[in-house]
């Protein structure tokens, strides 16, 4: 059999489909939303602070950044915003994310050298693929579960720094080889440990930064005759032994490679929390719908799949009494709590997760009534969605039961062109001049008849600034 490499470098250089292919711009308009919206952060000034202390070339565009720096400084920055609010997409069922590597490695260089519309959205298309079928490479299809995430690493940063290399090479116009080679080399640049997850810490927010770096540099450098190993992905030292021992999928990574697009199962997020809270906040929606005041409440059981309770339902304690807005998108208590209160965006937003409203009283209280347990049956879903059962009991004594088993956002619940452009509107609202918004919406809607997209993203480099 043809190295693992060699098949995805030739997937890499040919052609998208047309499908494939038009899905892709909102791709990209979601995540530069989501990085606007993140470049206000302390945690994203800090990434901004580092990468202009690099003193690089001015290639390409950071958003927020206030200079052009490197492509992959550029792309370091970006990725690091696309990641920090956990409004990014998600790859069912590898469960990671692919696009907020993937999109800013590819921007990065796409501004560089100036490449066109279409090349652009096949190198995002060539690399969300090649990030995500790595992905499926370390899920376990007995289990349910990924490899990765069972080990404390995060797939995300892992595979993504491998697909960045992909697009970035291609549009660096190597052929079927070099892609290869920077690919081999990005899997020696490949990491992240997500106990960030359980234990708190914002290292999580520089996974896909650094992801998306390292593919660059790893392309770069690919183009300047630096070689990786053919069998870095399989071999007896290769990544998938280091990362996933003896319980790697290789047929999974390849199998119908080029003929079934594995990017087609990537879905948006509708909500600014992870992903295995999003099931759970649509029951708490529907329940408020139906008239369900919090004072009401006696008690809550938010029912998931069990692999998921570790990350939003353990310690317990520690969920029920998150400390910052960040730790609340963590939190199945916070995330239910947030549903039954009401909130912006398409149905909770952004305004949901501030440090005020994780230790606000009122929230606390219904935090302390909300329990997370595992129920095996979910398991016949999971993870090609990620289901929930909220189960209220009344202070009259009543009880009330709320069922949301497929996600928002995916092939079976997609998200609207509205619900998208709402979502854009209220990522760069009070950051970016309504004119300047509204031009970079419509120049990325419009990617596929762009000659170049150098500049594209040049009104963003001072986007707090709100500029006239």
């Amino acid at each position: 059999m043809r190295p693992i490499l060699t098949q995805l470098g030739a997937l890499a250089v040919g052609p998208v489909p047309e499908g494939v292919r038009a899905g892709i711009p909102s791709r990209i308009i979601d995540i530069v939303g989501i990085a606007v919206r993140a470049s206000s952060l302390d945690t994203s000034q800090a990434a901004i602070g580092f990468a202009a202390d690099q003193c690089s070339a001015p290639q390409a565009t950071p958003i927020g950044g206030g200079r052009a720096m490197s492509a992959p400084e550029a792309a370091f920055v970006n990725g690091v915003l696309a990641h920090s609010l956990d409004y990014d997409d998600t790859h069912l069922p590898s469960i990671l994310h692919p696009s907020a590597t993937v999109v800013p490695a590819s921007l990065a260089v796409a501004e560089w050298q100036g490449a066109s519309g279409p090349a652009l959205i096949d190198a995002v298309a060539a690399g969300l693929e090649v990030t995500v079928r790595l992905g499926m490479g370390g899920y376990d299809s007995r289990a349910r579960q990924s490899v990765y995430f069972e080990r404390g690493q995060h797939a995300t940063s892992i595979c993504g720094a491998v697909g960045s290399a992909a697009a970035a090479a291609r549009l660096l116009g190597a052929d079927a080889d070099g892609i290869a080679h920077a690919m081999g080399i990005a899997c020696s640049m490949s990491s992240g440990i997500i106990e960030a997850n359980r234990a708190g810490g914002t290292v999580k927010r520089l996974h896909c930064g650094w992801a998306a770096r390292a593919g660059v540099t790893a392309a770069q450098l690919a183009l300047r005759g630096i070689t990786g190993p053919p069998t870095a992905v399989e071999g007896r030292f290769g990544l998938f032994q280091a990362f996933l021992g003896d319980q790697a999928d290789f047929e999974a990574v390849t199998a119908d490679l080029g003929e079934r697009w594995e990017a087609e199962n990537i879905f948006y997020k509708p909500y600014p929390a992870n992903h295995f809270t999003h099931t759970g906040i649509d029951a708490a929606i529907a329940l408020r719908s139906r008239g369900v005041r919090v004072d009401d409440i006696a008690n809550a059981t938010l029912e998931v799949a069990p692999p998921t309770v570790r990350t939003i339902g353990e310690p317990i304690e520690a969920k029920r009494k998150p400390e910052t807005g960040y730790h609340a998108q963590f939190s199945g208590p916070y995330t239910v709590a947030a549903g039954l209160l009401g909130g912006g965006g398409l149905g909770v937003g952004l305004d949901d997760f501030t440090d005020e409203l994780a230790c606000d009283p009122t929230r606390r209280d219904l935090m302390a009534r909300v329990d997370v347990v595992g129920d095996p049956r979910l398991m016949a879903i999971y993870p090609c969605q990620l289901p929930a059962r909220l189960t209220l009991t009344t202070t009259s004594g009543h009880t009330l039961v709320e069922e949301a088993l497929a996600n928002r956002g995916g092939p079976d619940q997609p998200l609207s062109d509205d619900e998208l452009a709402t979502k854009f509107a209220d990522n760069t609202a009070g950051l970016v001049a309504d004119n300047v918004a509204d031009r970079i919406y419509e120049d990325l809607s419009d990617l596929a008849s762009a000659l170049c997209v150098t500049g594209m993203l040049a009104p963003l480099l001072d986007p707090i600034g709100k500029q006239p």
